[in-house]
């Protein structure tokens, strides 16, 4: 019989690769959503005002390109909200939704690695491109239609109004920008 002192048990357990894929997928999902910005930072109500000046429609799009690019994953959470909400009313919709949210997840959102089918590596474009299509295709056969053009409608115009009146001058538009900003108002508080 012989000990093995200071060597690190392994587990033969088949179970501990699901437990890995599990802890990965919740790394990703946390990683993801933190690109998302504060809710306190999107609904400032300081930051609230209508374009000014004599080219306030040039501003109020200068000011929608910004605000897509910066609250990206806040937008995509009101408008999947919208589309959630939407589909209460109809329970197979619903479903379907939900099974191609997880398909999304799976498939596009927390893969590490290519993906293979048939020995063949398949890019993200048309990973992307086959489950946009799989999933209009899919909720279109639920006969809920006129609900989600009616719900992706009501959420474009949700995210444009707020993108428009939402002023860009406050916003840290990437983290080297933040950091600098941080530390230039330190600097300027201790020498006060």
């Amino acid at each position: 019989m012989t000990t093995t002192y200071g060597t690190i048990p392994t587990s033969s357990d088949p179970g501990g690769a699901n437990l890995d894929y599990i802890a990965r997928a919740k790394q990703q999902i946390k990683a993801g959503l933190g690109t998302r910005r504060p809710w306190r930072e999107m609904f400032n109500l300081r930051s609230i005002a209508l374009p000014s000046g004599p080219s306030r429609f040039k501003d109020a799009l200068a000011r929608i390109k910004t605000n897509l690019g910066y609250f990206r994953m806040n937008y995509a959470i009101i408008v999947l909200l919208i589309v959630f909400l939407s589909l209460l009313w109809h329970p197979i919709s619903l479903i379907v939704f939900i099974v191609m949210m997880a398909v999304w997840l799976f498939l596009y959102f927390l893969r590490d690695e290519p993906l293979v089918v048939f020995r063949r590596t398949i890019g993200d474009r048309w990973v992307l491109i086959v489950l946009s299509v799989l999933t209009i295709v899919f909720l279109l056969l639920t006969r809920a239609t006129a609900n989600i053009l009616v719900a992706l409608a009501i959420g474009v115009v949700v995210v444009v109004v707020h993108a428009a009146f939402r002023r860009t001058d406050d916003l840290f538009l990437d983290e080297e920008a933040a950091g600098k900003a941080a530390l230039f108002a330190g600097v300027a508080s201790s020498s006060s």
